[in-house]
This record gives structure tokens, sequence and C-alpha cells, in this order.
């Protein structure tokens, strides 16, 4: 066979048949057939570690198995000196196998919009919780990040029978609550969820851009960027900074 046929067979060919096709040709002795295994091999390798990264982050929804539904948490937005706090609730099927998803901080932005279609198309349920700024200045960020959550969970389209939050346990809910330290790289659900804040805070300050361009906001996010403090001493807080959070800059 050709070798451009051999790449084209290795290429359609589905990965749990991978390893067959790769044998066949492995006692190819030519140099571009050789290459090419070699190719495939180190992709075959790849997928195996993400394979096996993916099962380990699935260890708390295994321990929880005889729950239906089980629902990671986690929020974005708790540093920003602009902007509202996010949080999300995602329920994801048993048999979810979507691969690459993981703590949204470990994640490039093309990876995390690319992961937030793959979620909101498989997920058996997404919700989604947003609290102000001026409700943060009244309440404070970590009652704020609490009524975020709740509002999530509440705008699930299922009741999930029990929570797993990124390291918190949420007030006022009467759900079972696993809080896990890191959450977001330990559990599927909760990373899913992550993903889903982060990329909806994310669009949502790239909006705000185009209404404050001043502040960069599409850039920044609403942190505390040398850039965007500057701006801020200079022309003033925007309709949408946490005025609790920049006090010390005036």
């Amino acid at each position: 066979m050709k070798i451009s046929d051999i790449k084209n067979e290795l290429e359609l060919t589905d990965t749990s048949k991978l390893d067959d096709i790769i044998n066949k040709y492995r006692s190819d002795t030519r140099t571009g057939v050789i290459k090419l295994i070699q190719k495939f091999d180190r992709e075959r390798e790849k997928l195996l570690n993400e394979q096996k990264r993916m099962e380990q982050m699935r260890v708390y929804e295994n321990k929880y198995n005889e729950y239906t539904y089980i629902c990671g948490i986690d929020e974005v937005g708790r540093g920003p000196l602009a902007g509202p706090v996010v949080a999300a609730a995602v329920i994801l099927p048993k048999d979810c196998n979507i691969l690459y998803i993981n703590d949204s901080k470990q994640l490039s932005e093309k990876k995390r919009e690319e992961l937030y279609d793959l979620i909101m198309e498989q997920a058996v349920a997404v919700g989604v919780g947003s609290v102000p700024p001026s409700k943060i200045d009244e309440i404070n960020i970590l009652q704020a990040t609490y009524e975020a959550m709740r509002q999530a969970v509440a705008n699930l389209s299922v009741k999930p029978e029990i929570l797993l939050n990124d390291a918190v346990t949420i007030p006022e809910v009467a759900i079972k609550q696993v809080p896990i330290i890191k959450g977001d790289a330990k559990s599927i659900s909760i990373a899913a969820a992550s993903i889903i804040a982060k990329v909806t805070r994310d669009r949502l300050m790239v909006a705000y851009d185009s209404i404050f361009p001043q502040y960069d906001f599409a850039s920044n996010k609403g942190y505390g960027s040398k850039e965007h403090i500057e701006v801020l001493k200079r022309l003033g807080p925007a309709p949408i900074h946490r005025l609790s959070f920049i006090k010390n800059f005036f």
C-alpha cells in the first residue's frame, strides 16, 4: 500500500481498533511507514494517558455511584475588581466520555470553549447562577458566592441527589453535600462546572467591554491587572466595579 493510504487508514480507524491497524504495518521497513507508526504510537499513548486521567477524575462519582443525579458545583470570579461572581452546577451522564475536562484554570481559552459546547450538549442538566457587583458590596463576596451556587442548583432542570462542591459547604441547601478540596482537579463533575462558570463569566465580561471599552474588560475579565488599576485610578469606577474591592485605590 502507498504510505498515504496507510495514513488515511490510521486516521479513519476507530481508536478502539487502532492497535490492530498499527500492528498490521509495524513490520513495514519503509522509512515513511516507520515514522507514521511512531507518530500514531505517540498519539495513542497520549490518548491512553488521558483516558487514565479521566478515570481518576471519576473517583468521587464512582464513590457515590448509588446516586443517579450527581451534581458538581464550582464558581469563578471571587477575586476580580469588577463584574459578577458566577457559579455553575452540572449533572453529567453516568457514561460521560468527554476527554480533557479539567480545572478551567489549567485549560486554554480555546479548549474551554470546545469543552463548554460538549458539556452543554451532553450534560443531563446545567444550572448557572450570578450575583452582581452591587450585591457583592452589600453582602460580601463569600455570601455572594453561596448565593450564586444556590441559584445554580435551583436553575437545574433535574433535581440533584448529591452535590460535589469545590471546597465549600453551601448554607441553606437541603441536599447532601460533599466538599472536596481542589475538587475542580479531582472530580469530573466539579471540573465541568468550573468550565461552564468560567466561559459564562468570560463571555459576559467581553460583552461589558463593548459598553465600557476604557477598562479593557475583554482582556482582564475584571481582574486587577496593572493597566486596569491605572485606568481605574484615572477614570474612576464603572457601574460594574465592586466598590468594596477598589476603595483602597482612592
